[in-house]
């Protein structure tokens, strides 16, 4: 055979296997594509979502403990509309750092009283972000989502409603409410059970939600709405719980929530009108609202005066100069002062009454207190001066927020990736949650920390562990109502220790702990109170 014969063959050969190789390609991805339907391709994209899901998790876990693997997009959610304290206890305990999944929100809890504190004062990082639904409920120009300076600058112009001086003005609010409420429980006790135990968490979340709204509002809210909030509010604490579905949806807890919180905004704006026209007519301020809008008037009329190029003695100059605000601004702020006060001073009362039935004799030393520093006279006005001379009052009022923290954990979002430890860095957008827990029942700083004892903060170390205190926070974000809320705590405990007894019928669940934004006894604190006679 010649060369140009081999040569011909050969090329007829190759184009023949070519032509197979191509027309066999084309029939597979033929076949395949063919075989593609909208389900296929659904489920192809699921399955990639689910690996990314995955990849997704076990990168932002790093080395932090938690589970080596997330159930597909929810993760724990179904788990977590329910919370356990005995879950959330083991998780605390699983390391400094762990980290959950749920939907789209990776979260790392910060346990140790050092990782709480960090995270706590690590402005330049995170920033509270409360929850997926506070936005919605809260409103997203809400004062409290203000970040760095914006957010300073708001707060000082509040500092001033908190002061020893204003806290005096809304003692006579609050002795109106502990007297209502009092009367109430008897009948209760009496009337209505006829001298049997009961739950009374319900009740003594009616009862710290309208104080809350006298001391914020005064009477420029009538009595039904103050009803209706404290019958609502329980919707909006459903709502704001730290898992939940993140769309509102019809007939959802966001939902309910979204409704009452709507309804609460509306009340606080129509009770922030009235305070202008009363407050600018000459009216003496009665509550938070009136000192505020006071402060704001006094701040127009101090500025009004230096346009004007009026001399001004020094001692007219506000100690805070405010711009006026708006009634829905005004509106928002109150929201939030209820939203931070009602569940946690609801739990610490609730376990307060429940503390003192178990421990008669340390109300005994309460009773014996308040009838010394009042000289006797059982109607003495409550005052700031009063309240802050009883020792042993404040201890257990303490002892309580130590031994029973009504917040747990308080959320924050990472502005950007936040280097929690030479080792680990938190995600940009993650979730990170310090705890209060551990740090409040540390063996060092509070020995033997699960006995209540109130001897502690008088007699031991208990008031220097200021690193553990963590009830109300630290940091640039801490509680500004600390103080309002701990002399509310005693004066209540300690007029109702004169006024009232009160027995707890114990269940096997008393002590066990649920878990309800802030937490709660499990059978909410069942109790019967009756009057104590005049002679005692």
């Amino acid at each position: 055979m010649d060369n140009t014969s081999f040569q011909n063959d050969f090329v007829a050969n190759t184009r023949h296997r070519a032509a197979y190789v191509q027309a066999d390609t084309t029939g597979l991805l033929s076949r395949y594509f063919a075989g593609l339907n909208i389900w296929s391709t659904l489920v192809t994209l699921f399955l990639a979502a689910v690996v990314y899901d995955q990849v997704k998790y076990i990168y932002n876990k790093g080395t932090i403990a938690g589970p080596s693997w997330k159930m597909p997009f929810m993760g724990p959610f179904l788990q977590s509309v329910n919370p356990k304290f005995e879950q959330y206890y083991d998780k605390w305990l699983s390391g400094p750092l762990s980290c959950v999944s749920v939907f789209h929100k990776f979260v790392v809890i910060a346990s140790t009283r050092d990782m709480a504190r960090k995270v706590f004062n690590s402005p330049t990082f995170v920033k509270p972000c409360v929850v997926d639904a506070a936005h919605k409920l809260l409103r997203p120009d809400n004062w409290v989502f203000l970040d760095g300076k914006a957010h300073v600058e708001y707060r000082k112009g509040l500092n001033g409603l908190f002061t020893r001086q204003s806290l005096d003005l809304y003692f006579p609010r609050q002795e109106e409410i502990y007297n209502k409420y009092f009367a109430m429980f008897l009948d209760i006790s009496q009337k209505e059970r006829g001298g049997k135990a009961g739950p009374f968490m319900p009740h003594f979340r009616e009862l710290m939600c309208a104080l809350s709204c006298r001391v914020f509002v005064g009477y420029y809210m009538p009595d039904e709405s103050v009803k209706k909030i404290a019958d609502d509010y329980y919707c909006i604490t459903a709502a704001m719980e730290l898992v939940n579905f993140p769309i509102i949806l019809p007939f959802t807890k966001t939902w309910y929530g979204k409704k009452a919180a709507n309804m609460v905004m509306d009340e606080f704006s129509k009770c922030a009108a009235k305070s202008k026209v009363r407050i600018a007519a000459g009216g003496e301020v009665g509550c938070i609202l009136d000192a505020w809008v006071k402060s704001m008037l006094d701040s127009a009329k101090y500025r009004q005066k230096l346009g004007n190029g009026e001399d001004i003695d020094p001692s007219e100059k506000p100690d805070m100069l405010l711009r006026e605000f708006t009634d829905l601004e005004i509106a928002m702020t109150l929201f939030t002062f209820l939203f931070a006060s009602q569940d946690a001073t609801s739990s610490a009362c609730t376990w307060l009454f429940q503390l003192m039935a178990d421990n008669p004799q340390m109300l005994d030393k309460i009773r014996e207190e308040n009838l010394r520093m009042r000289g006797g006279d059982k109607n003495m006005s409550l005052s700031v001066g009063l309240v802050e001379k009883m020792e042993y009052t404040r201890a257990v009022v303490k002892e309580t927020l130590r031994y029973r923290p009504p917040v747990l954990m308080v959320p924050y979002v990472a502005k950007k990736e936040f280097p929690i430890t030479d080792t680990y860095k938190v995600p940009k957008n993650a979730m990170v949650v310090p705890t209060t827990y551990p740090a409040l029942h540390d063996p060092e700083a509070y020995p033997n920390p699960e006995e209540f004892d109130p001897d502690r903060w008088i007699y031991g170390t208990a008031e220097q562990q200021t690193k553990n205190w963590l009830v109300f926070g630290t940091g640039p974000h801490f509680c500004l109502g600390q103080h309002f809320a701990i002399l509310n705590l005693m004066a209540l405990i300690g007029k109702a220790s004169i006024e009232l007894d009160w027995t707890h019928e114990p269940t096997p669940i008393s002590e066990k702990i649920k878990v309800f934004a802030t937490i709660f006894p499990q059978d909410d604190c069942r109790l019967v109170f009756k009057a104590r006679d005049a002679e005692q």
